[in-house]
């Protein structure tokens, strides 16, 4: 079921007494996380309606179904939402959910493997594939960007990267 879903947000806890929570959101367009709701755990076991209520530092003051104390709330803390893939908008061509990279081969322009995708990071300058192989002595961090990542192919389950000199 895990492939079906793609992480939108997660809670930071608890937000005054009544049951609010700090969310933070994954979404291109952050406020859309309200529209994806009900938003379910990672093994689909619990769903969450999603009300957001105000704007805070780095994410919403939102309302989750079900919690009413700050107990509930602060339990919380660190949840992960998903939304069904079917719930998402299409991507162009060019643009693709991180969850969809990760695992993926990377191969140099000749063909050569490289190793694999491990994550996909954002510290705030721009996504940043996290890229860990055999040949590789440290793990990889490779902006994503065209010029680095000229071809991704999800079908075949490939990428290809053409890094700057000395960064592999």
């Amino acid at each position: 079921m895990t492939a079906d879903l793609i992480c939108v947000g997660t809670v930071g806890g608890a937000f005054g007494v009544r049951g609010e929570v700090r969310l933070k959101s994954f979404c291109a367009r952050p406020e859309d996380i309200e529209t994806y709701s009900p938003l379910l755990t990672q093994d689909g076991s619990q769903s969450y309606s999603v009300a957001l209520i105000g704007s805070i530092q780095n994410g919403f003051t939102a309302r989750l179904s079900g919690v009413s104390t700050k107990e509930q709330a602060d339990a919380l803390k660190g949840l992960r939402l998903y939304a069904r893939r079917d719930q998402l908008p299409s991507l162009p061509d060019d643009e693709f959910y991180h969850t969809d990279l990760i695992g993926l081969i990377v191969l140099d322009p000749g063909g050569t493997e490289l190793g694999r995708v491990r994550s996909v990071q954002n510290h705030g300058a721009g996504d940043l594939l996290e890229i860990h192989g055999p040949d590789l002595k440290d793990t990889v961090l490779l902006p994503f960007t065209l010029e680095n990542v000229p071809t991704v192919d999800l079908t075949a389950g490939r990428i290809v990267v053409d890094p700057p000199e000395g960064a592999l």
